[in-house]
């Protein structure tokens, strides 16, 4: 029975590497959350648990370049992730950042959670991989088309994402 039950598990839960970041608010925000990041296969299965966000709102959810949160109010963490020179773009176009994803979206609390799947990235390393780099969630929903950001406003949270 134990081996069934582990082995029930093991369909559940990816066991690839992993990433995690854990977000802290930027100066006068109370944004916070924890978001895990599963190497399945050639894809990223991502995992946020954000709260803290503004009751019923889209936020703008990316992979910036730089693992640094030192700035205060996020800008530290430089761009958006971008190491093939795409254009900024909804993550489910062929074009678009491999630091895009869509947005969080808040319920009447304040609280998000995602489970999808991305691909481009990567938790191994290579080119692609999101270890070191900064996850930002910003204040207002990402129009996919204003490049470079998709005019996502100001940086409510900021994380490094490290090995788990």
């Amino acid at each position: 029975m134990v081996s069934l039950l582990g082995a029930c598990q093991s369909l559940r839960e990816p066991q690839g590497p992993r990433a995690r970041a854990d977000l802290e608010p930027t100066k006068g925000n109370t944004t916070t959350g924890k978001v895990m990041f599963t190497q399945v296969g050639d894809k990223v299965r991502v995992v946020a648990d954000v709260s803290g966000l503004r009751p019923n709102q889209q936020h703008g959810f990316h992979i910036h370049d730089a693992g640094d949160c030192s700035s205060g109010d996020g800008m530290s963490a430089k761009g958006h992730f971008n190491p093939y020179g795409k254009p900024h773009g909804n993550p489910a176009s062929p074009d678009h950042h491999a630091g895009d994803m869509l947005a969080l979206r808040s319920d009447a609390s304040g609280h998000a959670r995602v489970d999808t799947t991305l691909d481009i990235i990567s938790v191994n390393p290579g080119p692609a991989s999101v270890i070191g780099r900064g996850l930002i969630v910003h204040a207002d929903p990402d129009d996919y088309t204003t490049q470079p950001t998709g005019n996502a406003g100001a940086r409510l949270a900021c994380a490094l994402i490290k090995p788990s």
